[in-house]
């Protein structure tokens, strides 16, 4: 049996959008979310995204002598996302179509939590229920990152921001039979996350310290530097921070993988694009300013730099040999 060889029978409360052009269907959703309070969902219904596999977004399907447009489900998945939505499970209802529920989420996030810092990555906070290595958008750009740096030849790391250490998990992987050999440093003003990385990690040597003031710790220099959303805080110094680790704690062979947050955690989801603050809307400014900065001064200094990324903007600097 065919996909569409169910005959299709609307019903008069759901609408139907398999014919409508995108800028009238993000309209009428706008206008329905509009009044909808968090977890409550509409639905419609669209073209069966199977049915289109091969076309382009607007490209037309025929079913039972209907032209029907097409979108893949990753266009519902990002258009969810963009309407402040999650995209729940669709029920297939025959004549080429899919009944498409978007759940409109929540807007309490950790990213607004007006605590002090150490307080708003403690382990009992909204942050710790985040982990950020069952998000592919995560863990698949930072493992290849990891990869290209030749993490396996990396035996002294340094990790800035380290809170309860979940992107070590991949590291000791990597490391293979080198584990056991590995010494890492991690810093954090979390002290008990910093508790709770150090039982999770025997080994690890951990200092609950301002990253401003390193002068003040014993560090000696690391095979690897990593900072995963951490420069972007407000009380970090980052071009000085920056400068000081390439020229005090970088070993001569040293490496350097930083992330940054393109991203909000809201209500169980990750969606694209972190908002400053004051702004309704995501802006990239500020971290691209960033990023430039970092690029251009490891440059200057015979580095090798490249950026990648989406949800998180991963920058991963190597030296350039003499």
């Amino acid at each position: 049996m065919s996909l569409s060889a169910v005959a299709y029978n609307p019903s008069m409360m759901i609408p139907d959008y398999a014919t409508l052009k995108l800028q009238e269907l993000l309209c009428r959703l706008k206008e329905r979310l509009f009044d909808c309070r968090p977890h409550e969902s509409v639905a419609f219904d669209a073209t069966d995204p199977d049915l289109c596999a091969g076309r382009y977004a607007g490209e037309r399907v025929i079913i039972d002598e209907e032209q029907l447009l097409c979108r893949s489900w990753h266009a519902w998945t990002t258009l969810a996302q963009q309407l402040g939505c999650r995209m729940l499970t669709p029920e297939r209802i025959g004549s080429g179509r899919v009944r498409i529920r978007y759940q409109k989420l929540a807007t309490e996030s950790f990213h607004r939590e007006k605590n002090e810092t150490e307080e708003k990555y403690a382990t009992d906070g909204t942050f710790a229920r985040i982990q950020k290595m069952e998000e592919p958008a995560f863990a698949y750009d930072y493992m290849r990152a990891l990869q290209r740096l030749k993490i396996g030849k990396r035996r002294r790391i340094l990790d800035l921001g380290l809170n309860r250490g979940d992107e070590l998990e991949p590291i000791w992987e990597l490391a293979g039979e080198k584990a056991k050999s590995l010494e890492i440093t991690g810093i954090d003003l979390a002290c008990d996350a910093l508790t709770e990385a150090q039982k999770r990690w025997p080994g690890l040597r951990t200092f609950c310290h301002d990253l401003n003031r390193l002068d003040e710790l014993e560090l000696g220099r690391f095979d690897l530097i990593l900072s995963i959303g951490t420069l972007q805080s407000p009380g970090i110094e980052m071009k000085p921070l920056i400068m000081d680790l390439i020229q005090k704690h970088l070993a001569p062979e040293g490496a350097i993988l930083l992330g940054w947050p393109n991203a909000r955690w809201i209500d169980g989801e990750l969606l694209y694009g972190a908002h400053p603050k004051n702004y309704p809307f995501p802006e990239l400014s500020l971290v691209i300013k960033d990023l430039f900065w970092i690029k251009k001064y490891l440059q200057q200094h015979r580095f090798r730099v490249v950026v990648t990324g989406r949800e998180y903007l991963f920058l991963e600097a190597t030296r350039i040999s003499r």
